[in-house]
């Protein structure tokens, strides 16, 4: 995945970091590609009695939250007469720190918001983000 990989969760910072990835991309004249992480519980850490949620349909959820992103970031694109990159939607299964991390390794730069739906809300840098600046594998930016 050479360009910008930003990661999207549905949340309001994961929206920054997108409308700012596809003004970087266009800027930059290099693809973009929006990673939504459907959270996977490894088997040996669910909760007695409860499977692993890794199916289709999370899968799908996540997909539509990032495509609802994209349609976002469009229109306000739009309104101030801003091009739109072309962008590709991947949707996987497990940890957004870890999935974001891995695809770091052959992207150009990789954008997050700095939190997303997170229990705290008072701290500055969530966890995703938090890991991700920490192990990255390319130049990463930190949208607040």
């Amino acid at each position: 995945m050479q360009g910008i990989i930003v990661g999207v969760d549905g949340s309001e910072g994961s929206q920054k970091a997108l409308t700012w990835a596809m003004r970087e991309a266009t800027v930059m004249r290099t693809g973009l590609t929006v990673l939504s992480v459907s959270h996977h519980v490894p088997a040996a850490h669910a909760p007695a009695g409860h499977a692993p949620a890794a199916d289709e349909t999370s899968l799908d959820r996540a997909r539509e939250v990032a495509e609802e992103a994209i349609a976002k970031a469009r229109s306000e694109l739009a309104l101030t007469g801003e091009e739109v990159p072309p962008v590709t939607v991947m949707a996987v299964s497990g940890s957004a720190a870890r999935e974001l991390i891995e695809a770091s390794s052959d992207a150009d730069l990789l954008a997050v918001g700095a939190r997303g739906h997170g229990g705290f809300a008072k701290l500055r840098l969530g966890s995703v983000s938090s890991q991700v600046t920490h192990h990255a594998k390319c130049p990463i930016v930190v949208v607040p």
